[in-house]
């Protein structure tokens, strides 16, 4: 496997309005590209520090905005955290304030998770209503009745939830199932239940691998956590967790994102480091399209030029099944499939606006509720466009690079929010793509990347 280029050191500056993707649609790539740390992992695994009062040193962390800002949300409660390289340094021993800010975690969703944490380790927790991407109803419900099953007092009010144990006391182990397997629900209870007073178990908790992540990450720091990855899981509380030095998982999405990038490409690219077992439904779903995938190592995937492709059916539910994060760039990938295919989301109600944009670029997609109908077309032509989402924008760079002619893509804000700089790698792949500030940008190069970041309190 040849090595791939070492990604630039990169701050991730809020972008301008005027900021863009230009991208020259009709290269195959080529070559290797490295997987960074998975943000969903990154973010949750951020708040579980919280439960410790040594010192976290997390590798493999991504470089995001997501990320970022989740280090600003934690700062603001007093925790120290800094950043070199991939490496995130957490000292969460002097937390100064149980109220989270408002404008941070409207901002990011993932931030509300930490109501667990910090309500396990001070009994008391402020946290704002979450926010993050459009793209449907993620109501926090489950977390609520989760804490309240384990003896917490919970109130929202004015857009805040408010909890606290009563009598200054601990919470208290429980038996808890979730109406849904919510990954927010299961992670915010997992976090709550490690310095609880007992056992919890949470049945129907969701499975994906992030949470198994965050179950590996408490139990490195002394936590008892067994079943994670399954929909039952059992926590016994322990009094108090210690420092940890711990790596987080490869992306899987980013993964699968740039399996699609091959895919629409016609390109021949290594992946790694990746867990395949991680992307079953993502791989298998590939492969009934007519694309070739070679595992070259445990944890090296090899994808090569498929000379057709063909429609699919696609349902997205929970893990272990096909990942909602992935209908998006298999939508732009079927738009050049032979045929008809048929995507349900049945995951999150409003998260098919990408296909009218997708139409701009010359697809032929019909929505009808949360179903859309794709009928392959023989090319896509550039177009101007806009991302709606994270995983919406990546699905238009997808077809950006598969389009005839010049595309020009908005919505950076949102890319970089959960892609460790996308554009700089599929450079390094050959793809002919570049960041263009139409109005100058201060700190930002004219090849796109920007001076090293610290995050610090």
């Amino acid at each position: 496997m040849n090595p791939s280029t070492s990604l630039p050191d990169a701050k991730l500056a809020p972008q301008a309005d005027s900021s863009v993707l230009q991208i020259f649609g009709g290269h195959r790539l080529h070559g290797h590209v490295k997987i960074s740390g998975a943000k969903n992992s990154a973010l949750v695994i951020m708040a579980g520090a919280l439960l410790c009062s040594g010192d976290c040193h997390i590798r493999n962390v991504p470089l995001l905005a997501d990320v970022e800002k989740m280090g600003q949300v934690l700062s603001a409660l007093g925790v120290k955290v800094s950043r070199q390289g991939d490496i995130l340094d957490i000292n969460a021993s002097n937390i100064t304030t149980s109220k989270a800010p408002y404008e941070l975690v409207t901002q990011l969703r993932a931030s509300f998770f930490a109501i667990g944490s910090i309500l396990a380790r001070l009994g008391v927790a402020q946290m704002p209503l979450p926010g993050g991407c459009a793209i449907g109803a993620r109501p926090v419900d489950l977390h609520v009745r989760g804490l309240q099953a384990m003896g917490a007092e919970v109130q929202i009010e004015h857009g805040i939830c408010n909890a606290y144990v009563p009598n200054g006391g601990r919470l208290k182990g429980a038996k808890i199932y979730l109406d849904t397997p919510s990954v927010g629900a299961t992670e915010t209870l997992m976090m709550a239940a490690t310095l609880a007073d007992g056992e919890t178990i949470i049945e129907n908790a969701a499975r994906e691998p992030e949470v198994a992540d965050l179950a590996n990450f408490c139990n490195a720091m002394g936590a008892k956590i067994h079943g994670a990855g399954s929909s039952v899981i059992t926590i016994e509380g322990v009094p108090q967790l210690h420092s940890v030095d711990y790596s987080i998982i490869p992306d899987r999405i980013e993964t699968g994102t740039f399996l699609v990038a091959g895919a629409i490409t016609r390109s021949d690219i290594l992946l790694s480091p990746v867990v395949p077992d991680h992307l079953i439904p993502v791989i298998a779903k590939l492969r009934e399209i007519g694309v070739q995938i070679i595992e070259e190592a445990p944890d090296c995937l090899r994808i090569l030029p498929a000379e057709t492709l063909k429609a699919t059916y696609i349902e997205t539910l929970p893990h272990p099944g096909f990942p909602t994060d992935m209908q998006a760039p298999f939508m732009a990938l079927l738009t050049l499939a032979e045929g008809d295919s048929i995507i349900n989301e049945s995951v999150f109600e409003n998260r098919l606006r990408h296909a009218s944009e997708l139409n701009r670029l010359g697809a032929d997609i019909r929505v009808k509720g949360n179903t859309a109908f794709v009928r392959g077309v023989p090319n896509l032509s550039g177009a101007p466009v806009i991302g709606t989402d994270l995983r919406a924008s990546a699905a238009l760079v997808l077809a950006g690079l598969a389009a005839d002619g010049q595309t020009t893509f908005q919505g950076l804000h949102h890319l970089d929010r959960g892609y460790d700089r996308l554009d700089i790698k599929l450079q390094q792949l050959g793809a002919k793509i570049k960041r263009v500030n139409e109005v100058s940008t201060p700190g930002v190069t004219s090849n796109g990347s920007t001076p090293p970041v610290t995050i610090a309190n």
